[in-house]
């Protein structure tokens, strides 16, 4: 009987070992798919897109303590600052005529806030565009919904949606 069991171990270890070997010939053959896969299955837009990325915060006068304060709960009457890049897919340089609109959703409207260049010839490291939103009087409590639209002189275009994550939506609070 010990003979009978030591020839099944053996075979497992074997097989065990072709096993692992099949493993990793699997995951290295999906490796070089992912590598060799045309952009657009491989999730990539390619060059014809714009990437978006950016941040909310309070827009303050300069010189206030809260003045550019990453921040998603507001107030009414506060100052929303939108902070957005936009780059090319395909160089990953930006265009300063890319034109960028932030969409707000709140109260059952839509409105649309048109972002401007923040870099000048004073502060060339700015790269990026701003929009500025006054949370108004009416702004019912809870989320603001919004989303970033761009498009460069090129027609490439690009989106920017926040995460599906109520507590990092921007909220308006008592």
């Amino acid at each position: 009987m010990s003979d009978a069991l030591d020839s099944e171990l053996d075979r497992r270890g074997r097989l065990g070992y072709l096993v692992r070997v099949q493993k990793l010939c699997g995951c290295v053959a999906l490796g070089l798919l992912v590598l060799l896969a045309p952009a657009a299955i491989s999730g990539q837009s390619g060059g014809d897109r714009l990437i978006l990325f950016g941040d909310v915060v309070y827009f303050y006068p300069p010189g206030q303590p809260k003045n550019c304060l990453l921040n998603n709960q507001f107030k009414r009457g506060e100052p929303v600052g939108f902070r957005m890049n936009a780059v090319s897919a395909a160089t990953g340089t930006r265009d300063r005529a890319t034109q960028l609109v932030v969409h707000l959703t709140y109260a059952g409207k839509t409105i649309d806030l048109p972002m401007r260049d923040r870099q000048t010839d004073r502060q060339p490291e700015r790269e990026f565009w701003v929009a500025k939103w006054i949370v108004p009087d009416d702004a019912p409590m809870g989320i603001v919904r919004y989303s970033v639209t761009a498009k460069d002189p090129h027609g490439r275009t690009g989106e920017f949606k926040p995460f599906e994550v109520q507590a990092s939506q921007i909220t308006i609070v008592p």
